[in-house]
Order: C-alpha cells, then sequence, then structure tokens
C-alpha cells in the first residue's frame, strides 16, 4: 500500500509535504503510511485518492479494507465506507462484523 501510494504521489510529481497538505494530514503522519508504518483510515483514504486522482475503491483494496468481488460491482464494504451518517469506528465495526459473516459462510461451505 505505502509503496503505491509513493509512486502515484512521485507520478503526480508531488511532494510528500505537498500531498500531506492537500490531505489535510501531518507531513511525518503521511511519511509513516508510505513507509507502512500506520494505516490510513477510510476517510484519508478517500482524500488521499482525490488528491492523487485515483479511485478511492482501487485504495480501499490495496489497504485491505475492501476485497473485490468481481461478480458485484457495486460492494457493500463500499456502501459502508461512503456512507457519511457513520463515523469511522462505526464503519470499521460493520466491516468487521460484515467479514466475520462471510468468513462463517465459507467455512460452512467447506
Amino acid at each position: 500500500m505505502g509503496d503505491y501510494l509513493k509512486e502515484q504521489r512521485l507520478a503526480a510529481q508531488l511532494s510528500l509535504r505537498q500531498l500531506a497538505d492537500q490531505v489535510g494530514v501531518s507531513n511525518p503522519y503521511l511519511s509513516q503510511i508510505e513507509r507502512g508504518l500506520r494505516k490510513p483510515s477510510a476517510e484519508v483514504l478517500q482524500q488521499l485518492a482525490r488528491a492523487l486522482r485515483v479511485s478511492a475503491e482501487q485504495l480501499y483494496v490495496r489497504a485491505g479494507i475492501v476485497h473485490p468481488d468481481p461478480g458485484q460491482p457495486g460492494s457493500v464494504e463500499l456502501a459502508i465506507l461512503a456512507d457519511t451518517a457513520l463515523t469511522e469506528r462505526q464503519k470499521h465495526s460493520l466491516l468487521d462484523v460484515y467479514a466475520s459473516f462471510l468468513a462463517l459462510n465459507e467455512r460452512e461451505q467447506s
């Protein structure tokens, strides 16, 4: 994830400081994300996607928040992440519950 972000930042010809300013995070925090030391929230990923002009879904997949299902273009995870009425904590809780249900169903089908 961090390497991909750095690649995109360099392709956009942005310094770490410039991207951090556009996203609204500190320079050290963004550096830690790029080095894989911190995991950004869905909200920060959305801001990064906007600033880098890449798909937010692509960043969610690379961050491991969303697991793409080729059969379904509109995923439950994306709907949860896009819901502005939920807090970040609520979004992560819902995503965790959803993932646990999917894992349980997979185990039962095996």
